[in-house]
């Protein structure tokens, strides 16, 4: 059966008024990016694009050449993350402007990014810039507005029911309530809705199918399919603080003795991962190429995983693939977290390191069943 790879898309390379106003006039990501620096020896930094250059995604021939790159190498489509904000939006102005062409015929999804705006991008979670305002209103008016684009004939369905991703509903103060309003808001439009949640490994309650939605994806390199990220950094810090190596530190430098930049090596990622049928909902597999956010929150990363190549990403991919049934014939998602967050260091996208070599994983294992 064949199955549908889709590639989660950041809108953020592109200035617009409120990054100018809280990050500096005509910040992007790439300002990030191009900041970057090696923290250890060794240290891939900074990831630097090569094919597509430093793109600005409000122009045509920018979005066409992602899409048309995504094609070559076997993406079926891509998921935006969307930003929505009691009627307030950020960064829509590439998805506004591909509704709007009927040249970007890639197929696409949208994913609500639905937790406050802060500064957790440079190690500040605290500093709110755009807070989130759940209510009843702004459930009728999110889903209005979404219908309009539900309906597009580029838009991604599993049984004529578009596809639509909420981040973290378990922060929502009524989730059941939100889904219901945007369900009947949806039949009286004449669609029904497929309606999925991220899962993730690092806090209870987002690690299984939440009541109402139709499925999961697990969302890496946070995922739910092994031991957390987060657990294994702690257990390699504490045996390094306990071994041999912290009873000789008068002689080791500190950084040998604990892992102060939460480094986990990427191959470890493929491994042991819990099989599909071990899970009694329905749940679509994700992978990463790499993540390494030190362009955005310099020495104080969430995590690095080291040692990322093309090989170690195919094989992860290939057993994935392998493990994975899809539910039907058109429940059968993969997503690869990310196209191109490069500022975690995290992309599909060609870099001067690697080029097309991830793409090229890709293709070997999809482009001839699309």
């Amino acid at each position: 059966m064949k199955l549908r790879p889709i590639a989660i898309h950041l809108p953020q390379f592109h200035p617009f008024p409120e990054n100018d106003e809280w990050w500096g006039k005509g910040f992007t990501e790439w300002t990030n990016v191009t900041k970057a620096k090696p923290l250890f020896e060794n240290h891939y930094q900074p990831h630097l694009p090569s094919d597509l250059g430093f793109y600005d995604l409000r122009l045509e021939e920018a979005r066409i050449a992602q899409e048309l790159l995504a094609k070559q190498y076997g993406i079926y489509g891509f998921c935006y993350y969307h930003y929505w904000f009691n009627g307030k939006r950020l960064m829509h102005e590439p998805i506004d402007r591909k509704l709007k062409n009927p040249k970007e015929d890639l197929p696409f999804m949208l994913c609500w990014a639905n937790e406050n705006w802060t500064r957790r991008w440079d190690g500040n979670d605290q500093e709110v810039l755009i807070e989130q305002k759940y209510s009843d209103q702004d459930n009728e008016d999110h889903i209005d507005f979404l219908l309009p684009i539900l309906m597009d004939d580029r838009y991604i369905r599993v049984n004529n029911k578009p596809v639509i991703v909420i981040y973290k509903p378990n922060i929502l103060p009524n989730m059941q309530e939100t889904i219901k309003c945007w369900r009947e808001k949806a039949k009286a439009a004449g669609l029904e809705l497929y309606i999925c949640h991220m899962v993730f490994s690092y806090q209870k309650g987002w690690d299984h199918l939440v009541e109402g939605f139709d499925a999961a994806i697990d969302f890496e390199p946070f995922g739910i399919r092994r031991k957390s990220v987060f657990q294994e950094i702690r257990e390699s810090n504490k045996k390094n603080k306990s071994g041999i190596l912290n009873k000789v530190k008068n002689i080791f430098s500190e950084k040998e003795t604990d892992n102060r930049y939460n480094r986990i090596p990427y191959k470890w990622m493929g491994e042991g991962l819990a099989h599909q049928k071990q899970f009694d909902f329905k749940l679509y597999p994700s992978l990463v190429p790499g993540w390494d956010n030190t362009s955005r929150r310099g020495t104080n990363p969430t995590l690095i995983l080291e040692d990322s190549t093309p090989e170690y990403f195919g094989d992860w991919l290939s057993k994935i693939k392998s493990d994975f049934t899809p539910y039907s014939e058109e429940e059968n998602f993969i997503f690869i977290n990310a196209w191109n967050e490069w500022a975690e260091g995290n992309h599909l996208e060609p870099d001067h390191k690697f080029g097309t070599q991830y793409l090229e994983s890709v293709k070997k294992l999809f482009l001839n069943q699309l």
